[in-house]
């Protein structure tokens, strides 16, 4: 009886042992499988992080290329409104102002805007060296650099315009690496880098600040600065017309900056991963609708001031339109976006006629363009600003009930920003004209830049130049 009964205890234990040491190949082989799993599927996640990364990139660089493109925007734009005995003086300003934004961009302009440092500066990352992208961008350090030297290079290009034909090359030269290298970056600093700005909550988007009025406004005090061209204001201070060489190529140059728009205001998404690309298509709806009110109402005032519906004004009511929405596109719904773009499209006409009042001459209207309209798109923000498009940590304008609190940091942040491009600006300006000097000879504005700065004309083979 006793063997039996351990018999018995012993099949009591045995079999429980043997089973579960039948069980531990089964057990492993599903650690092990779950192992796999797990890292199957961190592998898949590493490569959809990668691949939405890839897709914002790839939209950055996109960007990137179009606001390159619009220096060929520019370049058309200013050739056709001035006179063709100038024209490759003004085309060779606009090469090399992309050329010195990329070189100073790189040297110091992205440490000053994006670098460790205050309220008012940055002061790391010079040449890149050890540089980071601001929290939040998801691509990386050299797709984020080219798109921000591209709008550094636009900023710098649009002084070239309100001083055309008149205007040294070699003193043009140092201004365009002073604008690319400090004033634009500072500037930047303050708005998209982290600066005193941003911490009060002031909402440029794309730049009408940061890009357009710094540019508008350094336009500004150099055009008074550098006196009115030849024969522009009569004995009684009357404006009279100087005639564009070529309107057709300056209308060209208006359609490749509304192009270039496309990747200037909706690239500043900086990406479109995170949301399907939704905020980026309403920014470039945005976009066009302001352009093309902007020339409507440019078209229509100018019409109804003088009697005739002016192609010139039309051009630049577009392009006062883009500029205008490009502070406030993320932020608005498609409604205001027009109702910006109109009166961006009058403040221009008006603008033009305030500059020949007060004896300045600005051959292509940038001031009105960029300088007026960029703080007029800044001012926007503050009335159009939806909280159903910007969201909780966007701004809200006064129209939907946001009070006078952000009217009030748009228009201190508009009116410090043109008061640091106007004093630096107008202080290096002023020592140019003390030193190399500022404006060619009265011979040479007369026989034309082209010839007495570089040794050729656009047209070769035309008698281009006059002696009146």
């Amino acid at each position: 009886m006793r063997n039996v009964a351990l018999r018995h205890a012993w099949r009591g234990v045995l079999w429980p042992v043997l089973g579960a040491a039948a069980l531990v190949p089964v057990m492993m082989a599903g650690v092990a499988k779950g192992q796999d799993v797990a890292t199957a599927a961190g592998q898949a996640s590493d490569a959809m992080k990668s691949l939405l990364s890839g897709v914002d990139t790839i939209w950055v660089l996109v960007g990137a290329f179009l606001v390159f493109f619009m220096q060929a925007g520019f370049g058309m734009v200013e050739a056709g409104f001035i006179r063709a005995k100038n024209s490759c003086n003004i085309l060779t300003k606009n090469f090399m102002d992309y050329c010195a934004a990329s070189i100073m961009f790189f040297v110091i302009g992205y440490a000053l805007m994006f670098g460790g440092g205050n309220g008012f500066v940055g002061l790391s990352g010079f040449g890149l060296s050890g540089a980071s992208v601001p929290g939040g961008v998801n691509v990386p350090l050299w797709a984020f650099w080219l798109f921000q030297a591209a709008f550094c290079g636009a900023a710098a290009t649009i002084v070239a315009g309100a001083m055309a034909e008149r205007m040294k090359f070699q003193a043009y030269l140092v201004y365009t690496v002073i604008i690319s290298g400090l004033v634009y970056p500072i500037i930047g600093h303050w708005i998209w880098g982290g600066g005193w700005l941003a911490n009060l909550g002031f909402a440029d988007f794309a730049g009408s600040t940061v890009v357009h009025s710094t540019g508008g406004w350094a336009a500004l005090i150099g055009a008074i600065l550098l006196g009115p061209r030849l024969g522009k204001f009569g004995p009684n201070g009357n404006a009279k017309a100087i005639a564009g060489h070529n309107i057709p190529m300056a209308s060209l140059g208006v359609f490749i900056l509304w192009f270039g728009w496309f990747g200037f205001n909706p690239g500043s998404t900086l990406g479109v991963t995170s949301d399907g690309g939704a905020l980026a298509a309403r920014v470039a709806v945005n976009t066009n609708m302001a352009a093309a009110a902007g020339a409507i109402a440019a078209m229509v005032t100018v019409w109804l001031r003088f009697g005739k519906p002016d192609l010139s004004m039309t051009m630049n009511g577009a392009l006062a339109g883009l500029v205008a929405v490009t502070a406030p596109c993320a932020y608005i719904e498609v409604w205001a976006a027009v109702a910006i773009g109109l009166i961006g499209g009058v403040i221009v006409v008006f603008g033009v006629r305030l500059l020949d009042r007060l004896g300045v001459d600005d051959p292509v209207g940038a001031v009105p363009v960029h300088g007026m309209n960029g703080l007029w798109g800044t001012l926007a923000v503050g009335l159009f600003a939806s909280p159903a498009v910007g969201g909780d940590a966007g701004p809200v304008g006064l129209f939907y009930g946001g009070g006078l609190h952000q009217l009030g940091v748009q228009a201190l942040g508009g009116l410090a920003g043109a008061a640091f491009s106007l004093t630096v600006m107008g202080l290096v300006f002023l020592v140019l004209k003390r030193t190399m000097g500022l404006r060619v000879s009265e011979e040479e504005e007369l026989k034309g830049l082209d010839i007495g700065e570089h040794g050729l004309e656009a047209y070769s083979g035309f008698q281009i130049f006059t002696t009146e």
